[in-house]
């Protein structure tokens, strides 16, 4: 009786160190740490995201392994991969990779820096794009007014330019105009507007500089409300002009982590473009040793046909 006690006890202990996903109390999947570290659980965006877009672009995926763990949104990616040491997964430049216990790898020898992406030695990168609804569709005249004074800011100020900066979005800053001068072009900052909501939507990835940017112009802008609902790039474009922008869902700037795509005609909207530049980052737990990983080493990790850390040359 001892004997099989012990045997027991043995497979238990084996088994919860194993590094297979397993169902939390609410459904959805999360992956053990593994110790060693060997085994990789790779994660992945849903297939919305603009994220998730550039990364496969940028590697040259064609089909990922069935074994990948879907997640969120970049901070849940992030969160993940933080909590696995056997996790490998990509985020955007501008995540905090310390506070999330993440390493960012170097891509092809070439380390993910700001200086790196607006030079172009950095190869994997994506533009951080936005879309208006239509002119004549914001249900106010004041919040169309609004709209496109707070666009100027974040795309052509120097104040705008300097907080996406900041928040680690990647800009030149020598293209930017003093908000003093561009302000005179919007009499609408200079009201109250508290009873004014700006909704914005799409892309996740955007999240940190759309944030900063908006909580900074608001005070400048007569103290309008803030309403962020960041769920994917698919998104941004389906609620501003595409079939959701005169639902619940309904927003009025949307963003996207990529270009929008044909089907995504933008030709109506206000206005259009892009704010800054966003690189995309392979990511690893904080105590893995791997440090520089090529498009080859990525695609074969993503698609399944390399599983070991150790395999990874």
């Amino acid at each position: 009786m001892k004997k099989l006690l012990s045997l027991l006890l043995a497979g238990l202990l084996i088994a919860g160190c194993s590094s297979t996903p397993t169902n939390n109390e609410n459904g959805g999947e999360t992956a053990k740490p593994n110790t060693s570290a060997s085994v990789i659980n790779v994660y992945t965006r849903d297939g919305s995201s603009g994220t998730r877009e550039a990364f496969e672009g940028a590697i040259g995926l064609e089909e990922l392994t069935q074994n990948a763990i879907e997640v969120s949104s970049n901070g849940d990616m992030a969160t993940k991969v933080g909590n696995d040491t056997a996790g490998i997964g990509y985020v955007s430049l501008s995540t905090d990779f310390e506070a999330n216990n993440i390493k960012a790898l170097s891509f092809e020898g070439v380390v993910p820096t700001v200086e790196t992406v607006l030079d172009g030695t950095y190869t994997m990168q994506r533009p951080f794009a936005f879309v208006t609804r239509a002119a004549g569709d914001f249900g106010s005249d004041e919040k169309e007014q609004l709209v496109a004074a707070f666009i100027d800011f974040l795309q052509n100020s120097t104040e705008g330019m300097a907080i996406v900066e900041s928040a680690h979005g990647i800009v030149d800053m020598t293209k930017g105009t003093p908000w003093a001068e561009l302000a005179k072009n919007h009499p609408i900052v200079t009201q109250d507007n508290s009873a004014i909501t700006l909704v914005t939507a799409g892309s996740t990835s955007v999240s940190k500089t759309l944030q900063a940017a908006l909580e900074a112009f608001q005070p400048m802008a007569g103290n309008f409300q803030i309403s962020m609902n960041q769920t994917g790039s698919g998104d941004g474009y389906k609620r501003v002009l595409g079939d959701e922008k005169d639902g619940a869902n309904a927003a009025d700037i949307g963003f996207a982590s990529r270009n929008f795509k044909t089907e995504e005609d933008v030709t109506n909207a206000m206005t259009t473009g892009v704010y800054c530049i966003d690189a995309v980052v392979a990511v690893v737990n904080k105590a893995n040793s791997l440090t520089n990983v090529t498009g080859q080493n990525l695609n074969d990790i993503f698609a399944g046909t390399v599983t070991s850390f150790t395999d990874v040359k």
